[in-house]
């Protein structure tokens, strides 16, 4: 008989949400590196590349016109558009890892999350990350020293309008340091993985037990 920690399970999407600024993109790298069993989702997108990318790896560049082909055929589990890019998640690869166990991160706004949870349901972990306070974000935004004020000023504008959207997640926090942030949503990540409804292969081993 297969020990419990074999047992065969569904894969989750584990999505990972916050207004610029405030350490997503921080967190899921350190997810990435602690963890073996998430992978990163790729999306579409109709952004240039930048420097360093890789396609098919950061992204699946692409042009609009074959974007709008995908929208329309539904090949999407989800698209948005942010800063007049298209972004989308390819629905075939994403269902075909969760029915083999594997774990997907996804780096999305509400809206994209919105989608997804009315889509997957179950298979959507959702979470939100604060920053300590707006003034803190303000610098953060600023000290990176890429943006314009203009720029930094319609990011912070868009921010506030992503807190908003707080409650429409299942955990939220605050990441005030980095660490402390980063044990709290890898332990979201290891509990929800023990959920009853993710371990596929108990049916068997109870039937067994049962024997």
């Amino acid at each position: 008989m297969a020990g419990f920690d074999t047992l065969h399970r569904r894969g989750l999407m584990f999505v990972l949400s916050s207004p610029s600024g405030a350490g997503k993109t921080t967190i899921a790298r350190k997810l990435l590196g602690a963890d073996n069993q998430i992978a990163m989702s790729v999306s579409v997108t109709t952004r240039p590349m930048r420097p360093g990318e890789v396609d098919g790896k950061d992204y699946h560049f692409t042009d609009r016109e074959t974007f709008q082909r995908m929208v329309d055929n539904d090949e999407f589990l989800e698209w948005a558009i942010v800063f007049d890019h298209f972004y989308g998640t390819p629905r075939a690869q994403i269902k075909a890892g969760l029915k083999d166990g594997q774990d997907f991160l996804f780096d999305i706004d509400w809206q994209g999350t919105q989608q997804l949870h009315q889509r997957m349901e179950t298979d959507v972990v959702r979470v939100f990350l604060l920053p300590p306070s707006i003034e803190e974000l303000e610098r953060r935004l600023a000290g990176r020293g890429t943006d314009t004020p203009e720029v930094v000023a319609d990011r912070m504008n868009r921010a506030r309008s992503e807190i908003s959207h707080w409650d429409g997640y299942d955990y939220v926090t605050v990441n005030d340091d980095v660490e402390s942030c980063f044990e709290r949503v890898h332990g979201i990540l290891k509990s929800e993985r023990k959920r009853r409804a993710r371990q596929t292969g108990l049916v068997d081993f109870v039937r067994d037990l049962m024997r």
